[in-house]
């Protein structure tokens, strides 16, 4: 009976171990996720391309910011805007120590431009040094009935450390997911659910580096320098010419799986952790690692403010914005607090 009640008490702490925070993600982990349905990209004749994006529009349609955690990354720490449970993701950083800070993940800055043939996603970054991660992805997340879910995710795979200012439009490494039986954000849109993990994502693919119905679907550029940027382009045909949609923002790793979304649905908050100390019971980050995101913008239409994951925005002076001393308001990106007799944008974390 003593030798049970011992084998009984070490498989129970072995047990408890494994979801303790600061555990290491492990293979086993990731192998829950469901099964994508991949386009088929062998045995096709070579690809002729008719047409492809040029420079973008002189006007951009939104604009969103996004916190820079260069400045919090000695503390070992996001800057803000980490809230798991609200689908709100500060992750440039390695799980559990987040003693490593990947600048090329940190997203610093978001626009979206279109025309009548293209979306453009325009993400800025802090920098292009990798620190032993090579490549990285980078995606726009549309939604298109406004009700929240992603309903196509555009996903570019890159190695901006090695070449950094490729600046010509390129297919490679571009793959476009679809929701097709709209799981995506389960119950609750951008919100944690409980037991949501058999969901399956945006879980076929209809792109894939000029693969698909239509080879000109999704194309990727690299601007490098001081401040890099990503820019990603999508053909509007494809998404149904849509002339109001929410659009947003990633760049991660490993964890910006199509399968994977509501990423917040397939983690607890216990698994993923936090970036934020000031949550000491799930401090640090531990599943959920490698990862960013920016909030979305609504494109086309006037937003009611009650949009899941939406921007809060300033009203331009153009559409009522007030005057500050120093003349018409500029638009900061987001805020969430917008005071316009005095043009103040107050954010909080």
């Amino acid at each position: 009976m003593k030798r049970l009640i011992i084998i009984y008490l070490v498989f129970v702490i072995l047990l408890s171990a494994c979801n303790f925070p600061g555990a290491e993600p492990t293979p086993e982990k990731l192998a829950e996720t469901p099964t994508l349905r991949s386009i088929a990209t062998s045995g096709e004749a070579s690809i002729l391309h008719l047409t492809q994006p040029n420079e973008l529009p002189a006007e951009r349609s939104g604009h969103a910011g996004d916190f820079d955690s260069s400045i919090s990354a000695a503390n070992q720490e996001a800057a803000g805007g980490d809230r798991h449970t609200f689908g709100k993701v500060e992750r440039s950083f390695n799980a559990n120590s987040m003693d490593i800070y990947f600048e090329n993940l940190d997203i610093v800055d978001t626009y979206v431009f279109q025309d009548d043939t293209w979306i453009y996603g325009q993400i800025f970054l802090k920098g292009s040094d990798s620190d032993n991660i090579n490549i990285s992805k980078y995606a726009m997340e549309l939604d298109l009935d406004i009700d929240g879910r992603g309903d196509y995710l555009i996903v570019a795979a890159l190695d901006i450390t090695s070449d950094p200012s490729t600046t010509d439009w390129t297919v490679e490494g571009v793959s476009i997911f679809w929701d097709q039986n709209k799981d995506v954000g389960d119950k609750t849109a951008m919100y944690t659910d409980e037991n949501a993990k058999d969901g399956d994502g945006f879980e076929v693919e209809v792109f894939n580096s000029g693969h698909g119905d239509d080879p000109d679907s999704g194309w990727v550029r690299v601007t490098g320098g001081s401040e890099p940027k990503v820019e990603i382009a999508v053909k509007r045909s494809l998404l149904g010419n849509p002339d109001k949609y929410l659009i947003g923002m990633w760049a991660g790793t490993t964890l910006l799986d199509p399968v994977l979304f509501d990423i917040n649905d397939h983690f607890t908050h216990e698994e993923a952790g936090a970036a934020d100390r000031g949550l000491p019971f799930f401090y640090p980050i531990n599943f959920v690692y490698e990862l960013d995101n920016a909030c979305r913008m609504a494109v086309g239409f006037a937003p009611t403010g009650n949009e899941p994951g939406l921007c809060k925005t300033l009203i331009p002076q153009s559409e009522g914005g007030g005057n500050g001393e120093n003349g018409p308001c500029q638009d900061p990106g987001y805020c969430d607090l917008w005071i316009p007799d005095t043009c103040e944008c107050i954010t909080i974390d």
